[in-house]
């Protein structure tokens, strides 16, 4: 093969990337850094799943941006299981949030013990899809709980 041939065809790899993998890169969650936030969110909406509680709010401002937070706590043991839990809902956001998240909405994952660093990956997306279904058909005149 000539290396005009070789360029041609490098060219049209480039042009068959699908559109849908270079827009999920432009829309990356980004990550939530001030209490104030989680706060905010914490008091909103939750959707409780077997690997792990999701809070979701939307912020009414006119941003597009999908933000994200994690929390695990020492209840998940130590350092390690806490970073273990924490590396698994960033891949999950990651992979989802993208496709499933609302722009505009801010969402945090809560690791449980036990449940989070142990349980299927397949399962977890799993509950993660479920839970933002069951999040964003929520009744938005129903009053959070305390």
């Amino acid at each position: 093969m000539t290396p005009s041939m070789a360029q041609a065809d490098d060219s049209d790899v480039l042009a068959q990337t699908p559109t849908a993998v270079l827009s999920c890169a432009a829309s990356k969650p980004e990550v939530m850094r001030h209490r104030a936030d989680f706060l905010r969110t914490a008091s909103a909406r939750r959707q409780a799943a077997p690997g792990f509680l999701l809070q979701g709010r939307a912020r009414h401002d006119d941003t597009a941006l999908i933000r994200v937070g994690f929390t695990c706590s020492k209840k998940l043991g130590n350092a390690v299981a806490r970073n273990r839990a924490k590396r698994r809902l960033r891949e999950l956001a990651r992979i989802l949030l993208p496709g499933h998240g609302r722009p505009g909405w801010d969402y945090v994952l809560v690791g449980r013990p036990a449940e989070t660093a142990n349980r299927n990956f397949a399962l977890l997306l799993e509950d993660l899809v479920r839970a933002l279904d069951r999040i964003h058909s929520q009744n938005p005149t129903k009053a959070p709980r305390p």
